[in-house]
């Protein structure tokens, strides 16, 4: 027979480990995978939300299925007046504890709109204007309008922002990534055009901006970019046309189907440079550091043509005669060279 005292000590020691036992268990559901949670979930808090409803939010989208310990916890660690508003993402695999932490933390959903090297404005705007969660309000705006609200000292846009992925969350607008891209580009620009050496056939950052979108457009290869621009900057420090086939494209505009002709080198517009002599009045595409970089710093060399190899890469030629010749070899089509 259990003495009395033994009986006490018993339940003594319940008392005692009872309490921790349920709050073993109540830490271990909060912090344990969301079982509802099946697949990822967007999920909305509006500005002055209380607890109380985003936690009875949290279980009507089938985040939560109860909102009990949710509420509590919070209340217990005295956020709840910290939680913020804003569009938040939940996976699977995360707790009750990640949750809390992502609206205390302001850890909101982020989106991403990325812009290509070689790309013109005008793929710049298509892709702003399907990007998930961003507010357009420039779609009526002329080229002029979006240079000066975009805070450019120039009238055309083009160029003039830097390509790179672009993270913003929902409700930014289109001019918020756009002003964002332009001082990005402003910034590398300048910091490269500062540190120049030597003498370069450039009256302005703007030109050397120029010269690296079409040499963005002449090559993918980055080894090769500074090879082209020394053969362009000759070119330019010699009086000869810059005869480069990416500039007649751009000129052409939507007349271009895909097949460059003798016609279209023929063909004058602003921007055909076996026509014209020096830069074209804009940048054709958005230039990357890299081609930033080799405007900048040409390569030194005799070489004052280059054709294609049909692999990437290119072919330069010191003479008319060798780049012809190169011409035949590689595009069995020759035309008088750049």
């Amino acid at each position: 027979m259990q003495k009395p005292a033994n009986k006490i000590l018993v339940v003594i020691f319940i008392a005692v480990l009872f309490p921790f036992l349920i709050s073993a268990s109540v830490l271990n559901k909060f912090y344990a995978p969301i079982a509802s949670l099946g697949s990822g979930k967007a999920f909305e808090v509006e500005p002055g939300d209380s607890l109380a409803s985003i936690s009875r939010n949290l279980v009507s989208d089938q985040i939560l299925v109860s909102s009990s310990l949710f509420r509590f916890m919070a209340l217990w660690r005295g956020v709840e007046a910290h939680l913020q508003a804003g569009e938040y993402q939940f996976e699977p695999g995360e707790s009750q504890a990640d949750v809390l932490q992502k609206l205390i933390d302001g850890e909101v959903r982020q989106y991403r709109v990325t812009f290509i090297e070689g790309w013109r404005f005008s793929d710049v705007m298509d892709a702003l204007s399907s990007a998930d969660g961003l507010v357009n309000t420039l779609t009526e705006y002329t080229a002029e309008e979006l240079a000066s609200a975009i805070g450019l000292e120039v009238n055309i846009p083009e160029g003039m922002l830097h390509p790179d992925t672009y993270y913003y969350v929902r409700g930014t607008t289109d001019l918020e990534l756009l002003k964002r891209a332009r001082e990005r580009q402003e910034l590398i620009l300048m910091s490269h055009w500062n540190e120049r050496l030597g003498a370069l056939p450039f009256a302005s950052s703007y030109e050397a901006l120029t010269l690296a979108s079409i040499i963005e457009k002449e090559s993918n290869a980055q080894s090769e970019r500074g090879r082209i621009s020394g053969v362009f900057v000759r070119r330019l420090e010699l009086g000869m046309r810059l005869q480069s086939d990416p500039t007649v494209i751009y000129g052409l505009g939507q007349e271009f189907d895909g097949n460059l002709t003798r016609l279209h080198l023929q063909t004058p517009t602003a921007y055909n440079t076996y026509r014209m002599n020096g830069l074209p009045p804009t940048p054709i595409s958005l230039a990357s550091e890299a081609s930033i970089i080799a405007s900048l710093n040409p390569d030194p060399g005799d070489s004052l043509y280059f054709v294609s190899r049909g692999d990437g890469t290119h072919y330069f030629s010191m003479s008319l005669e060798e780049h012809n010749a190169a011409v035949e070899r590689f595009q069995k089509a020759p035309k008088s060279g750049r």
